[in-house]
């Protein structure tokens, strides 16, 4: 079971991730399209990236923007976020990484007296046509390359979003990541689907939470890390340990070696 890090806004450059990386004895980074250095034109220096790969001896995630919205019903912002992935799927084959991490977009919501609809859930049928389009897209672009896309859970899936989830993970190039922080802190609402599906979680995010807060360094939480971690190992699944400072990963990575987990 490999363990990796976030990318953590404390690291100005790359090379200081990479860096932070190798010290802590991790197998790789979650580059972070969220981020302005890892944007599409940079990720596609691949002959750069891979260098500095091959160098330390890690390798990389994606973690897609989390603004993407590849069901936006304004055609040209749906097209360049299609292009977006279908670029970062290219990326992902050259530089051997072993899959894209993404959310789902809940989209626009109307609010009404007495509940809020969201137009998503509303206008199902062109919805889920951009779902078949993006499967379509991601197919054929991956082809044999053995890159995933890994949907990540954030805070509790609409009805629609499962429909559509059900729907990707038909193809097996799609898959499930479980971010055991985000679910503990809405009331695990995820679990039970996530369960029902556990043959298809490939990846994980870990970080420990309290009440609604997560993010939180491992140890520090309420959420039963062994129940969990044990499951991702027992699925093959790699690690980000996702906490948002370096401190905080640390201290992290040192609670893992403390309970037996092995880091290198």
């Amino acid at each position: 079971m490999d363990f990796g890090m976030p990318t953590l806004i404390e690291n100005k450059t790359l090379e200081e991730n990479i860096a932070l990386c190798k010290e802590l004895g991790l197998q790789f980074i979650e580059l972070n399209m969220n981020f302005p250095m890892y944007q599409i034109p940079q990720l596609e220096e691949t002959e750069n990236l891979t260098k500095l790969a091959r160098e330390n001896g890690i390798y990389f995630t994606i973690h897609l923007d989390e603004n993407l919205n590849v069901c936006d019903f304004n055609p040209l912002v749906a097209d360049a976020y299609m292009e977006t992935v279908e670029r970062a799927l290219r990326v992902a084959a050259e530089l051997g990484s072993p899959l894209l991490n993404m959310h789902m977009n809940h989209g626009i919501y109307v609010t009404l007296p007495d509940r809020k609809v969201r137009l998503f859930g509303e206008y199902r049928e062109p919805y889920m046509a951009a779902i078949h389009r993006f499967r379509e897209m991601c197919e054929k672009t991956a082809g044999d390359s053995g890159v995933k896309v890994c949907i990540e859970n954030t805070d509790g899936y609409q009805d629609f979003e499962k429909e559509a989830i059900d729907y990707l993970l038909e193809s097996e190039m799609f898959a499930l990541t479980w971010d055991i922080g985000h679910s503990h802190a809405c009331g695990n609402v995820d679990e039970a689907f996530l369960m029902e599906r556990r043959d298809r979680l490939y990846h994980f995010h870990i970080h420990d939470a309290k009440g609604t807060g997560n993010h939180k360094t491992l140890g520090s939480g309420e959420i039963n890390l062994a129940q969990r971690i044990g499951l991702a190992e027992t699925n093959g699944c790699r690690c980000v340990v996702e906490t948002k400072t370096i401190e905080a990963l640390r201290q992290s990575v040192k609670w893992l070696g403390d309970n037996g987990y092995r880091i290198e």
